[in-house]
This record gives structure tokens, sequence and C-alpha cells, in this order.
């Protein structure tokens, strides 16, 4: 039986680390000229309420279920750009070996590795095993699941 599926955090300024890279990253697929540093300072902040603005979300700088769920982009093998590297960065989050070198490059690039990342994630989640960083998979992925 596999394990539901954890809601989508509660991330605002102060936060650091994960997931605030995966965040920076999908607010640069947005157009928001932002250092992807990890800490949710006030450019992110300021980022944030830019972004629920032009979406007409509440604007509180705080990104709840209704800003991520506007925020991700749909990303499958031959995709490309930083909603790319938001999901690469969610598989080295996930790197035991500690090295930056080993599994999923963060380049941006949705070639065979982060495809195959992405297909074993989604078969230890009990999910469909399609490929595609959708809603269900990145909910996943941001949440923290299958992190240790």
């Amino acid at each position: 039986m596999s394990t539901p599926i954890q809601p989508f955090p509660l991330v605002q300024q102060g936060d650091q680390e994960h997931p605030v890279r995966t965040l920076q990253y999908l607010l640069r697929a947005h157009g928001a000229t932002l250092a992807v540093d990890g800490i949710f300072g006030p450019r992110t902040h300021t980022a944030v309420d830019t972004f629920q603005k032009s979406k007409s979300l509440g604007v509180d700088g705080i990104v709840g279920p209704i800003t991520w769920r506007a925020l991700i982009i749909q990303v499958a093998q031959g995709s490309r750009g930083d909603a790319v590297r938001g999901v690469q960065d969610e598989f080295q989050f996930r790197n035991l070996s500690g090295d930056p070198s080993q599994g999923v490059q963060v380049d941006g690039i949705f070639g065979p590795m982060t495809s195959a990342a992405v297909r074993g994630f989604q078969q230890a989640l009990g999910t469909v095993v399609d490929g595609i960083v959708g809603p269900l998979t990145w909910r996943a992925l941001v949440s923290g699941m299958l992190s240790f």
C-alpha cells in the first residue's frame, strides 16, 4: 500500500533550504530575477508577492497550497529551464551520497537521468509511473516525501 501524498508545505520569509531552492527555481521559471540560494529573504518575499499579484491570488508572501499549485509547471523528458532545475534540485536534496556530482545533475535539461529519477520516485510513491512531473509528483517532491 502506498503512502498518502503529503500536502504542499507552507514556506515563508525566514525559511531556509528545502524546499526554498525549488520555490526560487519555480519563481525564476515564471520570470523572477532571483538568485537560487535556499534563503527565503526579502528578495524571495518580493518575488512571491509579485507572482501572487500577477495570478490574482491573495498577496501575503506566504507560499501555501494555492500558490504552489499556481507555481508548478509540468515538465517531462525534453523540457528545459528553471522548472527542470527545480525538479533536479529535489533529487540532489535526496542524494544520500553527499556528493553533488553523483546522481541527477542540476543542468536544466530533462534528459534520461532525470527521467529515470522521476520514474523511480513515482514507483516508490506508488503513483502512476509516467515520467511526467505534474501536480501530484511536484507536491510529493516539495513536501519532502522519500527524503532521509
